[in-house]
């Protein structure tokens, strides 16, 4: 999604991006080198191309970002993604690495491993350590193959640090960068174990309680935090896994970066750096607002890519790029092929296929596409809308899931990033990450014609869990040509030019007063009142405001009753979207705060809609169903709506 353009610095000629993540930053990055804000009405995707290759016998899904000029061509990089939750807050950070090391004449890959992203499924008995290892070395492989590159650094982030030190022999890495590293497996599993205990405390302990020891209730050994797993082999293998234990240094070069706020990786690295003078170590900023922050506000650590870009331009120079790919290189595919999964019933043991899209108008919106064989498919399918600001696998990878098991049943989906977020190219003078962009009825819409288009099909079902629902309710009310809404847990049904997240939103105004009413039921709550601890204005605010939202809920259903036009009339909205004939179906986890909203703004009409309008609760389900029970249960109302 780079374009080239002239640029003279400390190092003489290079290129701006145009577009790109990389543009955000607002000062100088690498050695002089200054990213600027250029923007291009549609931002080409030459020099990075979307793939699959192989990996013993998985197939994996992966960027190449090929340089753009040819200052350090004999280096490339394989960037290692964290596990779980963390790869999709990092997700932005990875693809500006990518974007800025093609900027700065380096090649660079960045892939899914086996059973995360885009990649294929991996079996929940195996080893994800060890089948992860083989991954990275694949990746490396895959680099050096396409670009003729002939020195690998492998850059990794957390787990992906862990796994990019433990691959780096087998990969003949010249270098290494381990951002924030895993240094000890049994530390990270008491980490992730602590993180799962803690999400575990709400009301859907109460309706599902974890075990003590943080185990899987199905399947003893297994982890589940955030909604991904990691199986019993696994959490066996790290437990025994420690980087301390390395006789030396994992490449000839090391760069270890810590996270500035809590460094757990010092000690390592000094023992390291007694060994080796080719190991550098810093402790930067930056790490907890990468991994550990929403996507939606997640940041790209300036400090930590300026000190790694400068490092990597330290390196020597290698012996060159090599003449051409090797004979039995025959390149990536573009398709994914899965096979019917053992004891699937044979109504669903379909061949599946996939394929990365790149479509739209004014941006370059990216997708994956899960289709049956041609002679197998219905003539239906579904867009699924990205959530947040996470990209296009969805909150704990259920859109990847659902997709695929929809498409078993005949159905063709498509899951795509709205323009700004994921993988898709950001609009002209728009920020990234924007989760309420206001062209995002037109993204929706290009993925319509997508589908209309180069499918034939004309049944099309829109939805999405959070902000996804709402713009697939956007694109209902809208009038754009849908049979079917699927929406899931929406917190909002209108949004206003100029709002941000950050504002107070309704679904604050709905549950908020009964939250801080409970609370001041407590003698805690009543000292920090006292001590001026709490922000009692800000409370007062929610309570006056929940009255003024409850009043004119009767006053709006007095309107409708006398057929007097208000505006942002959620009621009227779903009664018009029911009778252009399309079915809405909503799912919500029990206690959300969206559908208290839903009552309150839509009042009588949920009556009037009848047949049109479909409401499930699901018990002991939090806000992304991260229980792999709450799932089950979404799956299935999902599946009954779509197939009967």
């Amino acid at each position: 999604m780079l374009s080239s353009a002239n640029y003279t610095g400390e190092d003489g000629p290079g290129p701006t991006p145009i577009d790109s993540r990389a543009a955000n930053y607002d000062g100088p990055l690498v050695m002089g080198l200054e990213l600027r804000t250029a923007t291009a009405a549609r931002p080409e995707h030459s020099g990075t191309e979307p793939f699959y290759f192989r990996s013993g016998s998985h197939q994996l899904f992966g960027w190449l970002h090929q340089p753009t000029w040819q200052n350090r061509a004999d280096l490339g990089l394989v960037l290692c993604a964290p596990f779980g939750y963390e790869a999709i807050c990092a997700h932005r950070t990875l693809r500006t690495i990518a974007e800025q090391a093609a900027i700065l004449g380096m090649a660079a890959i960045r892939f899914d491993y086996r059973g995360t992203g885009d990649s294929q499924d991996i079996d929940a008995e195996a080893d994800q350590l060890a089948a992860w290892i083989g991954d990275v070395q694949a990746a490396a492989e895959q680099l050096r193959a396409r670009t003729g590159v002939r020195r690998v650094a492998l850059v990794g982030i957390r787990m992906g640090a862990l796994l990019a030190a433990l691959a780096a022999k087998s990969s003949a890495a010249d270098a290494v960068i381990l951002i924030a590293p895993v240094v000890s497996g049994r530390r990270y599993l008491s980490e992730i174990r602590t993180t799962q205990l803690a999400g575990a405390i709400g009301r859907d302990a109460v309706a599902a309680p974890i075990p003590a020891n943080g185990a899987s209730k199905l399947n003893p050994g297994q982890l589940e935090v955030s909604g991904f797993t990691l199986s019993a082999a696994t959490t066996a293998a790290l437990a025994s896994c420690d980087l301390a234990s390395l006789p030396e240094p994992p490449a000839g070069r090391a760069l270890i970066i810590d996270n500035e706020r809590l460094p757990t990786s010092r000690n390592w690295a000094e023992s390291l750096m007694k060994r080796s003078e080719a190991v550098q170590y810093l402790a930067l900023p930056g790490v907890v607002e990468m991994i550990m922050t929403a996507p939606q506000f997640a940041s790209v650590p300036k400090a930590i890519l300026k000190h790694s870009f400068d490092w990597l331009l330290e390196l020597p120079h290698g012996p060159g790029v090599a003449d051409s790919p090797p004979a039995s290189f025959q390149g990536g595919d573009q398709l994914l092929l899965i096979e019917p999964s053992p004891g699937v019933d044979a109504g669903a043991a379909r061949q599946l296929q996939e394929r990365p899209v790149i479509f739209g108008n004014d941006a370059a919106l990216f997708g994956i596409v899960t289709e049956p064989l041609l002679a197998e498919r219905s003539q239906r399918a579904v867009i699924l809308v990205n959530a947040g600001a996470d990209f296009h696998i969805g909150a704990n990878r259920m859109y990847v899931e659902l997709a695929r098991d929809w498409a078993r049943r005949g159905y063709l989906v498509l899951r795509f990033d709205l323009a700004g977020i994921g993988d898709s190219a950001t609009r002209p003078h728009r920020p990234t990450d924007e989760v309420f962009p206001p062209a995002a009825i037109d993204d929706i819409a290009a993925a319509i014609n997508l589908i209309r288009g180069n499918y034939q099909v004309e049944d099309i079902t829109v939805g999405g869990l959070c902000s996804g629902a709402y713009h697939a309710l956007r694109a209902g009310t809208g009038g754009l040509p849908v049979k079917r809404l699927l929406l899931i847990n929406p917190q909002n049904y209108f949004w206003k030019e100029g709002m941000t997240v950050q504002d107070m939103q309704m679904v604050e105004i709905v549950s908020g007063p009964g939250m801080y009413g409970n609370l001041l039921l407590s003698t805690t709550t009543w000292k920090k009142l006292l001590t001026l601890r709490v922000n009692l204005s800000y409370v007062l605010t929610l309570m006056g405001r929940r009255l003024l939202l409850s009043a004119e809920s009767r006053l709006r259903n007095i309107a409708r009753h006398l057929h007097i036009p208000i505006s942002n009339d959620l009621g009227r909205d779903l009664e018009d979207v029911g009778a252009r004939g399309t079915r809405i179906v909503m799912v919500f986890a029990r206690g959300e705060a969206g559908l208290d909203l839903l009552k309150l703004q839509a009042g009588s009409s949920l009556t009037r809609l009848g047949k049109a309008f479909e409401l499930h609760i699901v018990d002991g389900a939090d806000h992304v169903f991260s229980r792999r029970a709450s799932r089950a249960a979404l799956k299935d109302i999902l599946q009954h709506e779509l197939f009967g």
